[in-house]
This record gives structure tokens, C-alpha cells and sequence, in this order.
């Protein structure tokens, strides 16, 4: 934490990320008003101009020629004008004061624009510019509406305004076409581009202003969306610093949408779950010291006695000594064996072996509890059968399942294990008439020093954690295993294995 990033904090980055956004919508804004707003404008033009010689061609023969024409005119701001190959002039559209069609001698367009339109496909494009003095009224609406601005009017010598000669850019388009006579005429279109300096100035300004209005409201969009986002992320994060001091009754409430809701109930499920891992890590230790104090103590205690009374140096003490001593061997050989399973080291060594004889062996062994302390094992199996597995590992799961059946069995002391084969599988049982387990128990007593009532007890054999050593083992053979247990009646722990 000493050397923490020096990072932006997301009102900067989401300011940031909008001013990107700004800035690239304005400079599209710039150069598409302001740069290329003259070549867009010429464009729209050149292509009105085109498409109306496209529609007068295609209507040449119409009844109504010149009502169309004039439609056409209106509609797309342009002169028109329709010749005979000779000069004569057939239809005529005049609707502005500066169409250079109308001003040139008809034999003088027809002898220019037709030879140049048979050499180039039947039509002809020129663009040019002519100096061009507007007259007084559409000065005036010019003045009005803002074309043309202040640089296009000056000062005569009596100090009155008046338009000065501006230049205008003029596009003529020609089209040869044929009557349904066989007539041949060509179509002369005329179209000027306006002078559009004072409309660019007037969009640099206005752009100028909607810079600043939205760099500034980004800002303002920043710091909303910025606490609106950042709330419940700094409210989980001091939560989570909370957690990491191990205080697990921590609570998330990061809410506002769906993923930090999300993240919040993630958060909230893994400190519960760590909180179990904590008590279970804290009666962990506490039953182990439990179970490592309990044979040191008995060892201590008999070995002083031995050595201060002489009378007490007898083979029964003796072999209370080694009992606590193996049980003590035991308890860290089992604490290693979980430790290796839980962090993949344990490996198997696989062999074919028989299952029910390694089962009769084990069973053979507990011949001091069957006839010293009352116990009754009972083998209930129909053939031999044989297995593929760690012998060693797996007769370390059948001591567990029945050393786990003799500290939980009833007053009766029965206990019974039953080998079926069923499909090619192989099924051994260990089945006691204890107290059985409640539903709500059984998934958890394959935890370590898992206790059903909550009170640590030594066990009568074992370490105390051979379900869990059980379960590693099982898995690594990637055994079926389970438990099946009835309150009051007692449980059956079970595994399968394939059959040779």
C-alpha cells in the first residue's frame, strides 16, 4: 500500500473520456462547417444541376414543357434555357439577374457548348468566375439575410453604402437531347454558387461558443456521472479494507447498479465463507493442540511416575506410553497427509490387489477392541473381488470409515461392512447404529474436526480427521463416495470402485 500507484480518479477519467468525445465531434463540426462547407456547397450544386439536365432530358417531349421547366427552375435555383442546333431559342427559364446563359448570344452558346457536348458524350460541364455587381433589391435582401456581410458593401464618394462587385462563381451544364421529330436541341443550364464568407464567419463564431458550452457541460457531466459511478465502488472498497483486518462480520452495500450489486453480493458470500474458514481454522488449531497435549501429558505423567516409583515400572505403563506415543504418530501423520492433499502434492501408486481380503485384514486387526472392549465387526461380502488402486492409501480410507464407526457407534457396539458388486462396480459399506446425523450436517462432516454437536472429544481411535483424509484420497481415485444417515438410527459412509 506504501507504494501506491499514482492514478486518475474516474471524475478525471470520465472527464477525460467525454472531452475526447466533445473534441471529436467538434473538430468533425469545424471541418465540416467551416473547411470543407465550400466544397460540400459545390458539390450539392454541381449534383442539382446534373440531376435537373437528367429529368429535362427524359421529360424533352413533355406537352408542358415550360411549366416543367419552370418548376425545375424554382425548385433547384437555376436558369434554363433550351436551343435548336441553329441558335433559335425554344424554352426559356430566367429567374436570376446573373445567369450567364441568358446574357450570351444563343448562336454563340450553340456553336461553344454543343461542340464541346457531342466531343464528350453528349453533355458539357464548365465552372468560372465573373465579377457580378448585385442590383438594389437583391442587395438589399443580401444586406438582410447576412449573404455577402459587410466586406461586400462600401462607401461611394458621397458617403452613401452600396454594393461593391463581388466575384461569383458560375456553373453551366449543356445536354444534348432530340425531339420526338428528330430535332436535335441542347439544354443549357445555368447555376451560381454564392459567396458564402459571411455564413463560414458566422459558423466560426457560433462553433466558437458550442466549444466552451460543451467542454464546460462534459465537466459537469464528468463530476455526475464520476459520483454517481464512484459512490458504491469507494463504499465496497472500504469494506473490503474492513475484511483484510479480518473483521468477517463486514458488510458490502454497494448498490446503484447491476454489476456493483453484483460484485456486493459476490463480496458479501465470500465473507461469510471466509468467516467459516476462520472458525473452523481457529478450532482447528484448538482441537489439535487439544489432541497434542492430551498423549504428551499422559506420556509425561506416566514416565514421572515410573521414574519415582519403581513398583510402577510395569508393562502396562509401558504400554500406555506407546499407545499415546503412536496415537500421537498418528495425529501428525494425518495432519501431513492433509497437507498434501490440499496442496496436490500426494500421489498414488496405483496396483491390482484384492479389496476383500485388504477389507478381512483390516478387520483382523481390531482384535483387541472385539475382545477387550466389547466391539462386534462384522464382514458381510459375497465373492472375492478385485480393485486397481493404492492399496496403501485405500486400506488408510477402511481404518478411517471404521475407526469413524467405533467412536459414533451405539450402545450396542455393532458395527458392519458390507461389500456388493453391482454393474462392475464395487461397493463397500461401513454401517453404524449410532446417532445418526441430521440432513443439514451431512455436507459438512467431511471437514476437518467437523462435530455435529459443536463439543471436541477425543476419539476413542484416530486422529479426529480422518473424513477429510477419507474424502482426498477418494477423490484422487476419482471414487464415488457419500454418506446416507437417518437421525436416531444411525449412518453408512460408502465408496465404489470398478471391478477387474
Amino acid at each position: 500500500m506504501k507504494n501506491k500507484r499514482k492514478e486518475l480518479s474516474i471524475k478525471w477519467k470520465v472527464f477525460a473520456y467525454l472531452s475526447a468525445f466533445v473534441g471529436a465531434l467538434l473538430v468533425l463540426l469545424w471541418l465540416f462547417q467551416i473547411v470543407f462547407l465550400d466544397s460540400f456547397y459545390q458539390a450539392i450544386k454541381t449534383r442539382a444541376i446534373k440531376s435537373a439536365s437528367e429529368s429535362i432530358a427524359k421529360n424533352i417531349n413533355d406537352s408542358d414543357l415550360q411549366s416543367y421547366l419552370e418548376g425545375i427552375a424554382n425548385r433547384d435555383d437555376i436558369c434554363v434555357r433550351i436551343l435548336s442546333t441553329q441558335g433559335e431559342e425554344l424554352y426559356s427559364v430566367d429567374i436570376r439577374p446573373d445567369c450567364m446563359i441568358h446574357k450570351l448570344p444563343a448562336q454563340a452558346l450553340v456553336e461553344q457548348c454543343f461542340e464541346k457536348a457531342e466531343g464528350n458524350g453528349g453533355t458539357a460541364f464548365e465552372t468560372f468566375s465573373t465579377d457580378f455587381v448585385l442590383p438594389p433589391h437583391e442587395a438589399m435582401r443580401d444586406k438582410q439575410d447576412g449573404d455577402g456581410g459587410e466586406e461586400n458593401w462600401e462607401k461611394d464618394r458621397r458617403g452613401y453604402k452600396k454594393k461593391r462587385e463581388v466575384v461569383m462563381r458560375s456553373m453551366i451544364h449543356a445536354e444534348i437531347v432530340t425531339f420526338a421529330d428528330g430535332t436535335d436541341a441542347i439544354i443549357l443550364l445555368n447555376s451560381v454558387i454564392s459567396p458564402i464568407n459571411a455564413t463560414v464567419e458566422t459558423l466560426r463564431v457560433q462553433l466558437g461558443y458550442i466549444t466552451v458550452i460543451l467542454l464546460v457541460l462534459s465537466l459537469f457531466i464528468a463530476l455526475l456521472l464520476s459520483r454517481r459511478v464512484a459512490e458504491p465502488i469507494i463504499s465496497i472498497n472500504d469494506s473490503a479494507k474492513e475484511l483484510a483486518r479480518g473483521r468477517y462480520d463486514t458488510r458490502f452495500g454497494g448498490r446503484g447498479y447491476r454489476e456493483v450489486s453484483e460484485l456486493s453480493d459476490t463480496l458479501n458470500y465470500a465473507a461469510k465463507e471466509l468467516s467459516k474458514v476462520e472458525q473452523l481454522r481457529r478450532e482447528l488449531i484448538a482441537n489439535i493442540s487439544h489432541d497434542l497435549r492430551t498423549p504428551l501429558t499422559m506420556i509425561t505423567g506416566y514416565a514421572e511416575v515410573m521414574r519415582d516409583l519403581p513398583g510402577e515400572n510395569t508393562p502396562e505403563n509401558v504400554q500406555i506410553i506407546i499407545d499415546e506415543a503412536n496415537r500421537l504418530s498418528t495425529l501428525v501423520s494425518d495432519v501431513l497427509d492433509i497437507s498434501k492433499f490440499q496442496s496436490g502434492t500426494q500421489e498414488l501408486a496405483p496396483g491390482e490387489f484384492s479389496l476383500t481380503a485388504l477389507v478381512r485384514e483390516i478387520i483382523g486387526r481390531y482384535g483387541k477392541l472385539t475382545g477387550q472392549e466389547g466391539y462386534q465387526i462384522r464382514f458381510d461380502y459375497g465373492a472375492e473381488v478385485m480393485v486397481n488402486a493404492d492399496e496403501v492409501r485405500l486400506s488408510q480410507v477402511i481404518y478411517n470409515l471404521i475407526n469413524n464407526a467405533i467412536n459414533y457407534t451405539g450402545e450396542d457396539k455393532s458395527i458392519t461392512v458390507r461389500q456388493t458388486v453391482h454393474e462392475g462396480r464395487v461397493r463397500l459399506e461401513v454401517i453404524d447404529n449410532g446417532a445418526g446425523i441430521a440432513a443439514d450436517e451431512l455436507p459438512l462432516i467431511w471437514d476437518r474436526y467437523y462435530k455435529v454437536d459443536k463439543a471436541h472429544k477425543r476419539a476413542a481411535v484416530g486422529s479426529g480427521l480422518g473424513l477429510s483424509i477419507v474424502r482426498g484420497i477418494l477423490e484422487l481415485h476419482h471414487a464415488d463416495y457419500g454418506v446416507e444417515s437417518t437421525p436416531g438410527k444411525g449412518s453408512t459412509f460408502w465408496f465404489e470402485l470398478p471391478v477387474l
